[in-house]
């Protein structure tokens, strides 16, 4: 796989569990540290040396589009001299340039998951390709994701994580409880932590048109039924955005300044 593969990251969701933040934005632009949650998960591919995104839109779209048409004004410090015959800004520092080629595809308001993907078919020119949510920050080793797809041979790969449980969690032997773990603590078993890697056929042949067609049902469901999915195991943090919690914990940690799934080293951030 070269750094051409495209990123299709699925942004369309409303956050209907984080309505204190999202009520009025698209869930990829309820922010960690004034930055967008999708800003911070491309940040981590570009990291890795992938600069083409294809991002599915849904729920207010446009707030999506006007952040990057006007990308440097949001992430730069600028002077503007309105008495100048030249209104247009002069950017200071921070000009917040990246090597990035987006993608804005409209996918329908209320598409499922699976039906977004395929209706992005058409952008995907190469044989593989990347997915993942724009609600989820991780540390995940992008190359090492790569390898372990291409290693094992299969149409999919999955990474795996332990998410941290929202309760307490036990250790019993009949009605004794032996170990008792006050939230939060790791889950022991493995879930999807989206990050997944593909080859092109996957769209044609596990995916269909159904408007209400979830990746994580039968595509995903079958995928693993014919023994074509592959686990990426990423032990290191993972997070999801979906409550208002999550929320506040996230830009906890970025305000210490050594939030876990920063791996990019740059002024602008």
């Amino acid at each position: 796989m070269d750094l051409d593969t495209p990123v299709v990251i699925l942004c369309g969701g409303q956050g209907t569990r984080i309505r204190e933040v999202s009520d009025r934005l698209p869930k990829g632009m309820v922010d960690i540290g004034g930055r967008p949650i999708l800003w911070h998960i491309m940040k981590l591919f570009s990291h890795y040396g992938y600069h083409r995104f294809i991002l599915c839109l849904g729920y207010k779209s446009w707030e999506i589009k006007q952040f990057f048409l006007d990308y440097r004004t949001h992430l730069s410090d600028f002077r503007l001299a309105l008495t100048e015959n030249d209104h247009s800004p002069k950017f200071l520092k921070g000009q917040a340039d990246e090597n990035w080629d987006i993608t804005f595809a409209e996918t329908g308001l209320e598409a499922g998951t699976g039906a977004r993907l395929r209706r992005i078919r058409q952008y995907i020119d190469t044989p593989h390709f990347m997915m993942t949510y724009g609600d989820g920050v991780s540390a995940v080793d992008i190359d090492n994701l790569v390898k372990t797809h291409v290693a094992a041979g299969r149409v999919g790969t999955v990474t795996g994580v332990h998410p941290t449980s929202k309760f307490g969690e036990m250790r019993v032997d009949g009605d004794v409880v032996e170990e008792f773990n006050e939230k939060p603590t790791q889950v022991t078993g493995w879930v999807s932590g989206g990050y997944f890697v593909f080859n092109r056929s996957f769209l044609d042949e596990y995916l269909s048109d159904d408007e209400d067609l979830f990746l994580e049902a039968e595509p995903l469901q079958k995928l693993a039924r014919d023994q074509q999915l592959t686990v990426n195991k990423h032990d290191e943090f993972w997070a999801a955005m979906d409550t208002y919690k999550d929320y506040q914990a996230l830009n906890e940690l970025w305000a210490t300044g050594s939030a876990p799934w920063k791996v990019w080293d740059d002024d602008r951030s």
